[in-house]
């Protein structure tokens, strides 16, 4: 069986989280995210939460470190942007 490719995605929860990071598979009812980090907190400017998958976080954000999760409840998966994921590469809590 060929290793399927790790897709840098946004996935929202029913619990009002909000995480980037690595998945193979974005089907079923729960999603593992690999180097997965948690906004905390964005700003405004980003326009919403797609605005993190469209543009990645700013210096106003508060992000966690990265772990290995799995997520239940989701609500939503956004594929992210080139630009979006280095941003989310260098991002730390401000």
């Amino acid at each position: 069986m060929a290793n399927k490719k790790e897709t840098p995605v946004l996935v929202t929860t029913a619990h009002r989280g909000v995480f980037f990071g690595y998945a193979t598979d974005i089907d079923g009812p729960t999603i593992s995210l690999k180097r997965a980090k948690l906004c905390v907190y964005w700003s405004a400017d980003l326009r919403g939460f797609m605005g993190l998958a469209s543009h990645g976080p700013n210096k106003s954000c508060k992000i966690g470190p990265a772990v290995d999760i799995v997520l239940r409840d989701i609500t939503s998966v956004s594929m992210v942007t080139t630009e979006a994921t280095e941003r989310w590469e260098k991002a730390t809590w401000a």
